[in-house]
């Protein structure tokens, strides 16, 4: 933030400067902020990179405006004032400007409508991020999940609810039998793969339905607990089943598991924290 913030910085620095002529020109300036979001942001996608650039341009106009709005509002210069009831006499002012207002008001109205529309649904999503600890077979695995209340997934055997995760970019720090179950869950499913004797006992098959595709059959783990962390509370999710994947769940790596949301409604604590006075 603060290496983003300096490279914007430098446009008011260099104009100063004789280097004014060539900082000054729009394309200076968009190729900065493109350098701003590269530099703050980093480049994941081409979707979060242009989302993120339309985001400081809509907030960057929302401040300045204001900004400018106040400042108007409470000067008054006579002699401009004077100028200005001069000019609307005579004409109707510069037909450019009018032109600009004409064009330019309803691609701005446009532009920052659906900005602000897509930071509003960001919003709402990291409103139900929570953080998912799974204890399974002596081992203790920390997600970031998104309740999805979309996901009304069910054993219907056991009525148990069905956690979706993904072990796409943390392979590495996942146990190898994990890695088997998400790698390619046919092989147990068909009874070609083997696992250790712990793992069997956890094993369930659970059909599922995707839009476009007949029934199918997916793989979900028994594990020991579950506790989901949610606004300085804490749930423990006495019921409930796991299913890994190596598909990744979010575009932009916001989330690694889909959260049941029946699983909020376990068992509730809340969070100690520690104060500092």
């Amino acid at each position: 933030l603060a290496a983003g913030g300096f490279i914007g910085s430098l446009i008011i620095l260099l104009s100063f400067t004789p280097l004014n002529v060539y900082t000054s020109h729009p394309i200076s300036k968009f190729l900065c902020s493109i350098l701003m979001v590269l530099i703050t942001f980093g480049y994941k996608r081409m979707t979060f990179f242009f989302k993120a650039l339309m985001t400081l341009y809509v907030s960057t106009f929302l401040i300045g405006g204001a900004l400018m709005g106040a400042h108007y509002f409470i000067q008054y210069d006579s002699e401009f004032t004077t100028k200005v009831l001069v000019s609307s006499t005579k004409g109707f002012g510069d037909p450019i400007s009018w032109i600009f207002v004409l064009i330019g008001f309803p691609v701005a109205w446009h532009f920052s409508r659906k900005n602000v529309e897509s930071m509003e649904m960001t919003k709402i999503q990291f409103d139900q991020i929570v953080k998912v600890r799974v204890n399974i077979n002596n081992e203790t695995l920390i997600f970031k999940g998104l309740v999805d209340s979309g996901n009304q997934l069910y054993d219907p055997l056991s009525k148990q609810p069905v956690m979706f995760v993904s072990i796409k970019n943390i392979q590495e720090t996942i146990p190898e039998s994990i890695k088997k179950l998400a790698d390619d869950p046919e092989l147990l499913i068909n009874g070609s793969g083997d696992l250790p004797m712990e793992w069997q006992n956890r094993i369930r098959i659970v059909p599922t339905r995707v839009i476009g595709q007949e029934h199918q059959l997916i793989i979900a783990v028994k594990p020991e607990s579950i506790f989901i962390e949610h606004k300085e509370t804490q749930y423990l999710c006495e019921k409930g089943l796991v299913s890994f994947t190596t598909k990744q769940l979010s575009s932009e790596d916001a989330f690694q598991c889909i959260v049941h949301p029946k699983m909020l409604t376990g068992p509730k604590q809340q969070i100690k924290t520690i104060k500092v006075s």
